[in-house]
């Protein structure tokens, strides 16, 4: 584990950061921007849970935290490096851990009967706002997988990711004995 004696550097001053082998690049380049939304959808997934969740979404999305950190980490290094750095990396087993919750939480929250609108419950809501980065993570994920590689699960998680929220949303809801919001589309 890293240990962090100074938070400050100085160095990000010019607009350059270090990637987690050495390499220097901009602040915006695609894979600081693509690491740089996965701690945001992380940091969002910490107020859903201190809002306060169901207990079976506040068991779970911990460990979720988590591996969004082993993604980060996965991103924050060059392919070409990952050989030379022992690193947690998203693998296969991740992405079906994923669909066997989705699942779970799908039968209890039934079918869907009509398209629904982002909200209900506090938790709920803040869910949905965690699913919606989590599509904007993905989205910037596959615009780098196209300059450079990346770790051959980590599109499949974040989209595996971005469909459990959503049923995370819809079971929290349940949970709370709140009526999802309907899109109507008359109006």
């Amino acid at each position: 584990m890293p240990r962090l004696t100074t938070i400050y550097t100085r160095k990000g001053d010019t607009g350059q950061t270090s990637l987690a082998g050495g390499q220097r690049v901009a602040k915006d380049s695609a894979r600081v921007a693509a690491y740089g939304t996965v701690d945001e959808l992380n940091s969002c997934l910490g107020v859903a849970l201190a809002f306060g969740l169901a207990p079976r979404l506040a068991a779970v999305l911990p460990q979720i935290q988590n591996e969004l950190f082993h993604l980060g980490s996965d991103l924050s290094f060059l392919e070409e490096d990952k050989a030379r750095f022992p690193l947690p990396q998203i693998e296969e087993r991740h992405v079906a851990q994923l669909e066997a919750l989705i699942d779970e939480l799908n039968d209890v929250a039934g079918p869907l009967q009509n398209f629904i609108l982002p909200g209900g419950s506090p938790g709920a809501a803040h869910l949905h706002v965690a699913r919606t980065v989590c599509r904007r993570a993905e989205r910037e994920v596959i615009a780098l997988a196209r300059e450079e590689r990346v770790g051959a699960h980590v599109v499949a998680y974040l989209n595996r990711l971005s469909d459990a929220l959503f049923v995370m949303a819809r079971y929290e809801n349940h949970a709370r004995g709140v009526a999802e919001p309907l899109w109507d589309s008359k109006l």
